[in-house]
């Protein structure tokens, strides 16, 4: 019999179950890039549900299983999963990516994210990008600036678009899913001490070739400044 599957949480629902002591994923032996990833990606979002149900070949059910029974369906139905659900995660992530520090080493969330959407479960790319006529495709974005005076508490509106100016950078099509990883710096500097999460994304301005209205009279832009 099929072990029951949970719905994200929404609104009041996310409020009641994820608030409080001993609630979302536990933490151990630095799998922190992992558990915030997890928790982004599937507590209150179904929009990449896919990877639980699609088939795929035999051999790759066994991360499926551990992602969908022991830590998407427990995060959604208390609120809470433990570290030893995670491991398991791990354990499978070194055996397929022939990668042994999955399980004990802190990792980039990128890393993470490409090995079990493109190695693993075989899923499209995400996002198409452009960058000084070419094209490129990934499965998340991750902000890159200078240090920016300016901005002492920003939101993650500002920080996307002031990174894809900076980069030159422009979403050849609107992404399915747009997964963003916020600029960090290791354990002794962050760039900012705070980042105010954006509940809506205008991706407008990060268009290719997108129809964009004139900031003075309203019309039909021709330039960019």
């Amino acid at each position: 019999e099929a072990p029951e599957s949970f719905p994200p949480l929404r609104d009041e629902a996310a409020v009641r179950v994820l608030r409080g002591r001993m609630k979302g994923i536990q933490g151990h032996c630095n799998s922190c890039y992992m558990d915030a990833a997890l928790f982004s990606l599937f507590s209150c979002t179904s929009v990449l549900d896919s990877m639980l149900f699609l088939p795929f070949p035999p051999c790759d059910r066994d991360v499926q299983g551990i992602l969908r029974d022991e830590i998407v369906n427990p995060l959604r139905r208390t609120g809470f999963v433990r570290a030893g659900s995670v491991m398991r995660l791990r354990e499978q992530l070194t055996d397929k990516g022939r990668c042994s520090s999955f399980t004990n080493a802190e990792k980039d969330p990128e890393e993470f994210l490409n090995l079990i959407m493109q190695q693993i479960l075989g899923m499209e790319p995400l996002l198409r990008l452009q960058s000084g006529g070419r094209e490129q495709d990934c499965y998340c974005y991750q902000v890159f600036l200078d240090q920016q005076e300016d901005l002492v508490v920003p939101t993650v509106q500002q920080l996307v678009e002031r990174s894809f100016l900076c980069s030159d950078l422009k979403l050849v099509e609107i992404p399915s899913c747009f997964i963003i990883q916020m600029p960090r710096f290791g354990k002794e500097y962050k760039m900012f001490t705070k980042i105010i999460p954006s509940l809506e994304l205008d991706i407008t301005d990060l268009l290719l070739d997108s129809p964009r209205e004139c900031c003075l009279c309203g019309d039909v832009a021709t330039l960019e400044c």
